[in-house]
């Protein structure tokens, strides 16, 4: 058990006397919302939705108004550590630089890389690109967008030659058809689908198609569901380029006027799949439904395709996109108000990342190592000494070079890959093996930072300042609301103050993230045609038009840095207030100012299931985020789903012999998951969803990218995530129970997991092994995790079947252990979390041991609203009473789905007959 598990610190009441407000930008995902905050005394007491920022118009999901709860100075690391010694910056920072120069002189700048993060800020990836690229010589900078985005902007450079989203969430707004793809924007990008959901409430007539395999809440709440086989979206979309052709649904002129390759392209669609039974066998969906979707697509003007990582996360996933993108433009929907192929980020400055080059195969300012001449023009304006004039590696790829002994140092920034990269432990294994580790981090219960021989503390949001862009290219700033904890600097300084000691301080003497933005800007302006100059440059400018262009902020002083207000780029002389859509000419960054089609054929994943295997899917929840280095901090998060879990079909589950509620143990790769059974219709037999959040900080085998094949798209590298064949099987306990604690111990049982409560945390337990507590040895069992505790309250059943131990401190309730053998426990913990931590008399103590509250109030059932912790109890009762009869009338009541919505699909659920 890691003991670095974080608790959340109690929000005292604050007096408003002394407070400032301020705005600034959520940090989860790429929606971008601007958030509103009260600070007092150098705290963050409260934030709520920004009424002005136009991708959220105030709206926050659960995660971000919990915002203020995870700026804490409990579970963060405050001083640099070298070695596993404390040290201070100065030594700190010359023992990277001096390792950085020695590795790179003996071994050459391949043999070190940066891994980064789409969290970070657009200066801090400006810095760290700029230092390797322009400085050390080499392009091995990647980021953890290469699990996410990185398909989608291969994607787009091939069919408009530039990583660019044309539209904007307005179009969502303004559309006939949504499609949404591969995506389940409900949990993953709540503020969003409201958006889509009042768009429907506003206007009828709106059609919403849903394509995922899966049965989710984006999907309860759309007019038509796709539920494909996995990994055949390039089969339908394929097919829909045929069906367009054959139905007079094609927009010929502007494929005359403005594409080019569109023969080519209908030619291998219509040759793998002649026909829309084909297209229904490949995909393994009604006939009658395929159909019902395709006339959406073709009769309708106004027809926006959101897609995120169902289609990204695939060893075929830039073909997907492109076979998406092919549709929209065969058909002329894009560049005008509601239409348009819509990619929707992961992360909140994924964006920003790959403006500034943040991948290793991108050069700054959207230019491309591909074109010689882009990369002297990056040269020139850095002055740089040793440019890196090819690609550097992708993310397994780096990491493989890393286990092979290739790469001989490496520096980590603001993210977990332990956790997070597929085949999690062989990147343990290499990086146990790598002579230099190097992690700039901010909390301790982040994994990688146990295999890092330089530990440097970094700031979070709310301490520091910098710009990030979400996924309809709108440039927010995120300030600097409090200061830092310890000893903690910005991403941005660090990276600084080691390139200077690598010898470029001239062209690292930064002062203010302010400087860096400017630079960055200027950058992109720089010998950058204007889209009529790219019209009738010669063949041999080695100039191009690029949309990327914010050189109009090139000038601006550090007040209005400070004040910026959202704008979406570019943002030029010719637009200075920013352009919402991109291509509304027909004109794209292509070298002949068309877009090109892509032939596209369909591939399958490259991996198929044998007899014994199921196909893992896998993803967010709706109230956590990536590792739970933030979010696992905060109590309310965890009580949506508190647990590892996986979903499974019913059919699935009875010939598992596993009951709801049973643990599931998964295998693959010498790996395991274990995780609490959820059987659903939502998922087609044969496969199972597992979300990503879990990890050996909060649970004991729920890391399930360990799991993932190292699979990757041969174009961007990006694993292949949602279609992994996994050995299933039934746990079988012999014994399931919890402890609730105010302190975090180290349990030895087969499976538990851990989350945080108000007062401390709750384990939940299971074991193989026979039951070791009984009445004679618990106190001595229980003892060895809390030392201090002597006075004991012991409740066993005659058989010796079920237990339950309190431990007291001066009266105080310092733990509660539960113990059935009779598996799945069914238990409910809400009596006991009020409990703990308070005094109990001799009188009360045996009540305590029932684990009940006398009338039940406290027992609200499983939560369903994370933002008002409304339980199923308590909202089904409201609907049995007749008190409520709709899901807003459940709202004027209780509150639930007033706040974020995030909650409002499962609310109608209740509804339905």
């Amino acid at each position: 058990m890691n003991s670095n598990i974080i608790f959340t610190d109690k929000q005292e009441p604050a007096s408003l006397s002394n407070a400032t407000f301020h705005k600034t930008t959520c940090p989860y995902c790429g929606v971008g919302c601007g958030v509103s905050t009260t600070v007092v005394n150098n705290k963050i007491v409260a934030v709520t939705g920004d009424e002005e920022h136009p991708s959220n118009f105030g709206r926050l999901c659960v995660k971000g108004s919990s915002l203020h709860e995870t700026v804490a100075d409990k579970g963060r690391i405050l001083t640099p550590s070298v070695f596993g010694k404390p040290a201070s910056w100065d030594e700190a920072t010359t023992v990277v630089a001096e390792q950085f120069k020695q590795t790179i002189a003996e071994h050459g700048p391949d043999s070190v890389a940066f891994y980064v993060s789409g969290q970070i800020l657009t200066e801090d990836y400006y810095i760290v690109n700029k230092l390797m690229k322009g400085f050390i010589g080499s392009a091995n900078v990647d980021t953890n967008s290469r699990l996410c985005m990185a398909s989608a902007s291969v994607a787009h450079k091939r069919a408009f030659g530039e990583d660019v989203v044309p539209g904007c969430y307005e179009d969502l707004e303004q559309a006939d058809v949504i499609f949404i793809v591969g995506s389940n924007p409900a949990y993953a990008h709540p503020i969003v689908y409201q958006r889509i959901v009042k768009a429907k409430e506003d206007n009828p007539n709106l059609k919403v198609v849903v394509i995922d395999p899966r049965a989710t809440a984006t999907s309860k709440n759309a007019d038509l569901h796709i539920q494909l086989k996995p990994g055949t979206d390039a089969f339908y979309f394929n097919g829909l380029l045929a069906y367009l052709a054959n139905n007079n649904a094609l927009d010929e002129e502007y494929i005359k006027d403005h594409c080019l390759g569109f023969d080519e392209t209908l030619a291998a669609a219509k040759a793998q799949l002649p026909t829309l039974d084909s297209v229904a066998k490949a995909c393994d969906v009604e006939l009658k439904t395929l159909f019902q979707s395709y006339e959406l697509f073709a009769q309708n003007k106004n027809v926006v395709s959101m897609f995120s990582m169902g289609i990204n996360q695939s060893s075929s996933g830039v073909d997907k996109g492109n076979a998406l993108i092919n549709c929209h433009l065969a058909s002329g929907k894009i560049g005008y108000p509601g239409a348009g192929p819509f990619s929707i980020t992961g992360q909140p400055n994924a964006m920003g990342g790959r403006e500034v080059g943040g991948l290793a195969n991108q050069l700054a300012g959207h230019m491309h190592f591909e074109n010689p001449n882009e990369i002297e023009l990056v040269k020139r304006f850095w002055n740089a000494p040793k440019m890196a004039h090819k690609q550097g590696l992708k993310a397994v790829d780096m990491f493989d070079a890393v286990e092979r002994g290739e790469i001989k140092a490496i520096w980590i920034i603001a993210t977990n890959p332990v956790v997070s990269m597929p085949n999690a432990n062989v990147v343990k294994e290499a990086l146990t093996k790598c002579p230099l580790v190097v992690v700039s981090e901010s909390y301790e219960s982040a994994e990688t930072i146990n295999y890092a021989d330089v530990v440097l503390p970094a700031t979070t949001w709310g301490e520091k300042e910098g710009m990030v862009t979400s996924s309809e290219r709108t440039i927010s700033l995120q300030k600097s609301l409090v200061s830092a904890p310890g000893l903690a600097k910005n991403d941005w300084e660090i990276v600084t103050l080691v390139a200077q000691k690598m010898g470029f301080k001239d062209a690292f003497d930064y002062k203010h993230p302010h400087e860096i933005f400017t630079e960055h800007a200027a950058l992109s302006g720089f010998d950058n045609l204007s889209a009529e100059e790219n019209i009738v440059r010669s063949e041999d400018e080695y100039r191009v038009h690029r949309a990327f262009d914010i050189s109009g902020l090139a000038s601006i002083s550090l007040d209005e840095y400070r004040n910026f207000t959202p704008t979406p780029w570019p943002i030029n002389k010719e637009n200075p207030y920013g352009v919402k859509r991109l291509f509304t000419q027909g004109v794209f960054t292509t070298p002949t100012g068309k877009a090109n089609l892509i032939p596209i054929t369909a591939k399958l994943p490259q991996v198929a299931p044998s007899s014994s295997q199921m196909i893992m899917n896998t993803g967010r929840i709706r109230d956590q985020w990536h590792t739970m280095t933030r979010t696992g901090r905060v109590p309310k998060l965890m009580t949506h789903f508190a647990e590892p879990f996986i979903q499974v079909n019913a059919e699935d589950a009875k010939r598992l012999n596993v009951k709801d509620k049973e643990l599931l143990q998964l295998d693959n790769l010498g790996s395991t998951y274990i995780g609490r059974a959820l059987i659903t219709d939502e998922q087609r037999v044969g496969e199972i969803f597992v979300p990503i959040h879990w990890n050996d900080s909060f649970s004991k085998s729920a890391k399930v990218s360990a799991l993932i094949n190292p699979i990757t798209d041969a174009l961007s590298g990006q694993p292949e995530f949602k279609q992994c064949p996994v050995e299933i099987t039934a746990f079988n306990a012999k014994w399931a129970g919890y402890l609730v604690s105010t302190v975090p111990v180290s349990l030895n049982t087969d499976y538990w997991t851990v989350a945080t409560i108000e007062q401390g945390v709750k384990y939940v337990l299971a074991d193989k092994n026979e039951l070791p507590f009984t009445k004679n040895n618990s106190e001595a069992l229980l003892q060895a995790y809390y030392p201090d505790i002597s006075d004991w309250v012991v409740l066993e059943d005659d058989k010796n079947h079920f237990l339950r131990i309190a431990g007291f401190h001066e009266d105080e309730l310092i733990c509660f252990f539960s113990a059935c053998a009779d598996v799945p426990i069914k238990y409910s913990t809400q009596f006991i979390e009020k409990q703990i931590g308070l005094k109990h008399d001799v009188k009360s103590r045996f009540k305590l041991l029932s684990a009940l509250d006398s009338d039940g109030s406290l027992d609200v059932g499983e939560i369903i609203c994370s933002c008002f912790q409304v339980g199923e109890k308590t909202i089904k009762d409201a609907i049995v009473s007749g008190d409520c009869s709709s899901v807003k009338a459940l709202g004027e009541k209780l509150q639930c789905g007033t706040n974020c919505g995030s909650c409002i699909p499962e609310l109608k659920e209740y509804f339905k007959v």
